[in-house]
């Protein structure tokens, strides 16, 4: 086939709303389903009481059932007797025993709890109130009456339906099919997990979890075998799936390139409704009707294809179920940075969240569509308009959260300096408080500080060398945000040195070698304390970064460095001998250096920062962080300075 461009690309809403005008309900049949396997489906009629609930006159109380009359006058000062019945008759002044659920006796119309009898003898009590008629007792239908409506139709089955349908007398019930949506994934270059993951191969993940995301919505994921590169082969696969299901959904191959047939085919089989939404990401995705059934193209990149599948296969799903749109909550939240945005495209940020004293910041995460673990990481998506270019600074916007609320009020917001040992904290502050979470944010150490200072973190990691003084830390801490109310407090004393490719082919022995011609160096970002050292040592040993070849290509983190030289994009970089363990690269150390966490005052001071300190200070924390190698612990959690 030739190479394809875009039709004319559709607004999210537009494309949705063209959509489900062509997704037929009518299409979905029903089934009988027992009651205790009918949680989370769906009914298709409504649902009358059978039986009134209670059926019969029930007592709320453990105590004596008597006649009301009989009661009147009682008090604790002129207390009543009553005899116990035994033959069933009922008599004047007369009482039975019973217990709460027990029926009443045709002749009984109220219940004196037990805890105002006093028991005289084995025939005779003594009451201490008097009881108006029906008092502590459950009447037939006092939940629901027979031919009454318990559920109507279109209606999510919760835990506490599945005890009512029981109590009205039913036990099977008439609920929706699960509508299937069959699962193509496609491309040659798809491996199994488990798989050799060998250069060009790519494990395909997205199948299951947009299989997940049907299961979740109530629908029956289809995951069918994937497709290569081949049109005959993706048509015959459409047929088939399309003649089971209700719906397919078709990943990778929506897009604009050689192997990108999704378009065309659905086109030929039927009608092709929208190539490209104006969303990002999610862009490529196709949506189309083939044999009057709904078929989309979902974009290959992981986070394409979650925004497609939640911005137009959940409504296609809730459709066929006929229930309204789930509901997404939000939250109103501050940006602490400018983000910059593509006009004319609805773009979906994932951010990170967390309480700031009184202020909830939204922290934009990496913006990468193949990035599937800032999905992991997010709190929420902010939706920037089509026709706005960004997000300024300061600005407060709504974000649709993607985890309660109430985990986000618990997050500890680290902003600065990358380390293994965050990774380390917030492993064993989820073991000891598994309500809180750490929301790390690499920008560097100096961005740590000034985050710090803007009320946007709680805490920032941070190893700052003063060349003046040879100082970590308190110098630049004095000289940035002298009149900010912080506490400094020490995390670790790490090793410092020159990541290498295992083996170590290009002979590099120390610092000097990296400005030796040949050598592929990787640098980490300005304001970075791993920088600021790099910087004082080819100082302090003449050397001009301009003859460093790579200088100035930058990476944010030690693992990220560490990645690029195991991968051989480059042969050596500065960074901390745990990622170099890590990765099984070769090690030449350069130093030690300080690194420490930040803390406002605040919420050092607050039941959070308590916690997170109790945790620093751990025995369990300091092994695991020694652990990594390279590291120091004796002096953890040592409160080094405050302002």
């Amino acid at each position: 086939m030739a190479r394809k461009r875009y039709l004319k690309k559709t607004p999210l809403k537009e494309a949705r709303e063209l959509f489900l005008q062509r997704v037929d309900p009518s299409n979905l049949d029903n089934e009988t389903v027992r009651i205790d396997a009918a949680l989370h489906r769906i009914t298709s009629e409504p649902v009358f009481a059978r039986i009134s609930s209670p059926h019969y006159h029930a007592a709320a109380m453990d105590g004596i059932c008597v006649r009301a009359e009989d009661t009147f006058g009682a008090t604790e000062f002129v207390p009543k007797r009553l005899k116990r019945i035994s033959t069933g008759m009922p008599v004047d002044g007369g009482f039975a025993y019973l217990d709460t659920g027990n029926a009443l006796p045709l002749w009984a119309n109220a219940v004196v709890m037990i805890e105002k009898v006093r028991q005289l003898d084995d025939e005779t009590v003594e009451i201490f109130e008097s009881v108006a008629p029906w008092h502590h007792v459950r009447l037939v239908g006092e939940d629901v009456v027979a031919t009454e409506l318990l559920l109507p139709r279109s209606h999510r089955l919760r835990p506490y339906d599945l005890g009512a349908l029981l109590a009205a007398g039913h036990t099977a019930l008439q609920v929706k099919v699960r509508p299937r949506i069959a699962i193509i994934p496609t491309g040659d270059e798809l491996i199994e997990p488990g798989d050799e993951a060998r250069p060009g191969a790519i494990i395909e993940f997205n199948s299951s979890v947009l299989a997940g995301f049907v299961q979740e919505w109530g629908g029956e994921a289809v995951k069918l075998p994937k497709v290569g590169d081949n049109p005959s082969l993706l048509k015959e696969a459409l047929r088939q799936a399309l003649k089971q299901n209700h719906v397919v959904a078709i990943i990778a191959g929506s897009s604009a390139g050689e192997h990108d047939f999704t378009a065309e085919i659905i086109a030929e089989e039927g009608e092709l409704l929208v190539h490209g939404i104006d969303v990002m990401p999610g862009k490529p995705a196709v949506l189309g009707i083939v044999g009057e059934k709904p078929v989309v193209g979902i974009p290959g990149y992981p986070v394409s294809a979650i925004v497609i599948a939640r911005e137009i296969l959940q409504p296609v799903v809730e459709k066929f179920l006929g229930c309204g749109p789930h509901p997404r909550p939000t939250v109103r939240a501050l940006v602490p940075k400018k983000i910059p945005s593509h006009l004319g495209l609805e773009e979906f940020v994932r951010v990170t969240l967390g309480r700031v004293e009184n202020k909830l910041i939204a922290v934009p995460l990496g913006r990468g569509a193949g990035v599937i673990t800032t999905m992991v990481r997010a709190d929420g998506f902010l939706r920037i308009p089509s026709l706005t270019e960004g997000i300024n600074g300061g600005e407060e916007v709504e974000v649709e959260l993607l985890r309660p609320l109430e985990e986000i009020e618990n997050t500890i917001l680290c902003t600065g300096s990358h380390d293994l040992s965050i990774g380390v904290l917030e492993d064993r502050l989820k073991l000891c408080y598994p309500e809180l979470k750490i929301a790390a944010t690499n920008v560097g150490s100096v961005g740590g500080l000034l985050a710090l200072q803007r009320g946007e973190t709680h805490v920032a990691g941070t190893h700052l060398l003063d060349p003046k003084t040879g100082a970590y830390n308190i110098p630049d801490i004095k000289r940035t945000i002298p009149s900010l109310p912080v506490v400094l407090v020490h995390l670790a004393q790490r090793e410092q040195g020159l990541l290498i490719q295992s083996g170590n082919p290009k002979g590099i022995t120390n610092l000097k070698d990296i400005a030796r011609s040949g050598i592929a160096f990787i640098n980490r970002q300005p304001g970075s304390g791993t920088r600021v050292l790099l910087d004082f040592q080819l100082r302090a040993l003449g050397i001009d970064p301009a003859v460093i070849r790579g200088y100035e290509r930058e990476e944010f983190t030690h693992m990220a460095v560490g990645v690029a030289i195991a991968s051989g994009l480059a042969d050596v970089g500065l960074g901390v001998r745990s990622a170099a363990n890590a990765l099984g690269l070769d090690f030449v150390p350069v130093g030690e250096e300080q690194y420490d966490l930040l803390c406002l005052r605040p919420f050092f001071e607050s039941e959070r920062g308590k916690k997170l300190m109790e945790v620093i200070r751990s025995d369990g924390f300091k092994k695991s962080v020694a652990a990594l190698g390279g590291y120091d612990t004796c002096s953890t959690g040592e409160v080094l300075y405050q302002q």
